[in-house]
């Protein structure tokens, strides 16, 4: 099930991750796109680099990237490619190696395929739904497959280290939570989920973007895990809005339907998504 196109994305994401670490190493500059969006020249090598890649390997495949003005293959069916080609600029720019490139391939707007590749660390996620994935860092491979916590005073949250936000700690009291991890990189996030060193993802704000999704849920999915956004709605990727403005949950399976309330009662309350 698509082998060549995980092997593809598994070799343009860690080429990508080569550029990412070049500018790493030097004292580079910072833009932003907004107040609290910045970017780097190695978020728009990479960009660039990435797309060219995937153009020339599936040239009628649709590709929406972030750093790309045009998204309009959003708007096409079939199979396109969503692109975050520095997904933890803020880690990047810290200088905390909390960062990642990220490839996701949605089929029929469905999540499908995806790569999340920390550079700093050589750590690669990747992932088919119905495939299975896998960790592969420094050469050495392993299967990946989510924990069966179940009771959610168990779980281990990871949350963001750069904006972690109030919300959180509603959600941690009314689930009982005690157990926290912070780290950069909704791909990391989810990473670490997939190789049980967490169980739970909560992100509560319509900041982020369908680029921020599609790799992360399909990694997430492949290895036995639930994706979906606040309401427990599954994301459909493509359109000409890309937001995610329904926010993220992403969760092991055996805990999904305990959590899904309590998220989605926080979620109504301040006004994420709709409900009494």
């Amino acid at each position: 099930m698509l082998e060549r196109e995980l092997r593809e994305a598994v070799r343009i994401a860690r080429r990508a991750g080569v550029i990412v670490l070049d500018v790493y190493a030097t004292d580079f500059s910072v833009a932003y796109k907004t107040k609290s969006d910045p970017v780097t020249e190695a978020d728009t090598r990479a960009n660039t680099y990435i797309v060219k890649e995937l153009r020339n390997a599936f040239p009628t495949d649709g590709v929406v990237a972030e750093e790309t003005e045009d998204k309009s293959d959003g708007l096409r069916g079939g199979r396109c490619w969503y692109v975050d080609p520095l997904d933890g600029t803020k880690e990047f720019i810290a200088k905390n190696g909390e960062f990642a490139v990220m490839l996701g391939l949605a089929v029929d707007g469905v999540s499908t395929l995806g790569v999340v590749y920390q550079p700093e660390h050589d750590k690669l996620y990747a992932g088919v739904v119905g495939a299975g994935a896998y960790l592969e860092q420094r050469g050495e491979r392993r299967e990946l497959l989510v924990s069966n916590v179940d009771d959610p005073r168990d779980l281990e949250l990871v949350v963001s280290r750069s904006h972690r936000g109030k919300r959180i700690d509603e959600v941690m009291k009314k689930l009982g939570i005690t157990q926290e991890t912070r780290s950069g990189s909704v791909g990391l996030k989810i990473g670490l989920i997939a190789e049980q060193r967490a169980d739970l993802y909560v992100h509560m704000s319509s900041k982020s973007s369908q680029w921020d999704a599609c790799g992360p849920e399909a990694v997430l999915k492949a290895a036995g895990g639930r994706f979906s956004d606040l309401d427990g709605r599954a994301y459909r990727y493509g359109g000409i809005d890309m937001r995610n403005d329904r926010g993220i949950l992403a969760c092991n399976a055996a805990a999904y339907d305990a959590v899904l309330p309590v998220v989605r009662q926080v979620a109504r309350r301040v006004g994420l998504i709709e409900g009494e």
